[in-house]
């Protein structure tokens, strides 16, 4: 085992640097993680560029990746649980399992969480220790990438299951990235019968058709112009007020609207939106992460499964595949839109 790594460190807003790092020995219950693949989260856009984005600095930021055992703690060795060589994927939440939620086992909403990437580190690395808990072994024969986009693929299915989705529903989906692809899949999975995408990029309008997307708006007047009645879901994962706007407008009468993605800005709904809300007695619903009990959840032991057994497709929405030490530069173009993606995928050790 090398004595060091190397790793992408933040510094300050926008300071990153690639460098060469003390490889974390793993405590007595944890495992040491060789990181096969790091994808890149729309959250970490801000923490990593903005002031006030990282809880401390200096800072190994990256929570969705996969990789292989390759040491373990004493006390897990024993525990016989994991084994060197194993494939895991990490859910990046460290419940308290201590407080309310935890124990009524709604982890999602713990209220002392530590979670790697912002609170401690995480994956942007060759190297991280997991404890036990957050260790998921996944089939041996599951691509590695696969395995690290189970994160945004489970925040999907959590948020659909926040609604009552069923068969024959019309299903809306705003936001064309990684986890808004997801939904479009867990929706047809779920035998919706018609299925709108709305994303402003031509290519994400595409990338929706590919992920089972009936019809796709690039404008909100061609959604509109699509919607009818309304939908019955709709899920929100842009996290834009006026995409936020456009989900409540868009809800059927007695629909649900679900929101994922997180505001960096005020939202106000205008007084239309609000009044059609109230009179259609719309439901609203916040999703938060993709948590639940038994730790980590069914969404997650949902979406791996759908994932080995090749129903939930993933390969497509990979744009790059790069090493550490094109994420300073990437992180940059990506904070200032100059480059078109959907998944960017770091493969720290070249996997």
């Amino acid at each position: 085992m090398p004595e060091t790594m190397q790793a992408a460190v933040l510094h300050g807003p926008g300071d990153i640097r690639v460098e060469q790092v003390p490889v974390p020995v793993p405590g007595p219950n944890e495992a040491l993680v060789r990181v096969a693949a790091c994808g890149v989260c729309g959250s970490d856009i801000p923490r990593m560029l903005r002031p006030g984005g990282a809880y401390h600095l200096p800072l190994i930021c990256g929570h969705e990746f996969a990789g292989h055992v390759v040491a373990l703690g004493g006390e897990l060795a024993a525990a016989g649980t994991v084994a060197e060589g194993d494939l895991v994927t990490v859910p990046p939440l460290l419940p308290c399992r201590a407080c309310g939620p935890c124990t009524q086992g709604n982890f999602s909403l713990c209220e002392d969480y530590d979670y790697f990437g912002s609170r401690r580190a995480g994956a942007y690395a060759q190297y991280v220790t997991v404890p036990a808990g957050n260790l998921l072994v996944v089939p041996a024969d599951l691509d590695p990438r696969a395995a690290a986009m189970l994160d945004p693929a489970a925040i999907a299915l959590h948020a659909v299951w926040r609604t009552k989705l069923r068969a024959g529903h019309r299903v809306a989906v705003i936001g064309a990235g990684p986890i808004g692809l997801f939904a479009v899949q867990w929706a047809a999975l779920s035998g919706a019968s018609e299925i709108l995408s709305v994303d402003v990029s031509d290519e994400k309008a595409a990338m929706a058709r590919r992920a089972g997307a009936t019809h796709t708006a690039t404008s909100p007047e061609a959604a509109r112009d699509l919607a009818g009645d309304g939908y019955d879901v709709v899920i929100e994962s842009a996290g834009v007020p006026a995409t936020v706007d456009q989900a409540v407008s868009l809800v059927a009468r007695l629909g649900h609207a679900v929101f994922i993605g997180i505001p960096h800005e005020p939202v106000v709904l205008p007084k239309t939106t609000f009044s059609s809300f109230l009179r259609r007695e719309a439901t609203l619903h916040g999703a938060w992460n993709s948590f639940s009990a038994p730790f980590p959840g069914d969404e997650w032991r949902h979406a791996a499964r759908a994932m080995a057994e090749g129903r939930l497709e993933w390969e497509f929405m990979i744009t790059h595949e790069l090493g550490l030490d094109e994420l300073p530069e990437t992180m940059h173009r990506l904070g200032d839109r100059s480059v078109f993606s959907s998944k960017v995928l770091f493969l720290p050790n070249g996997d």
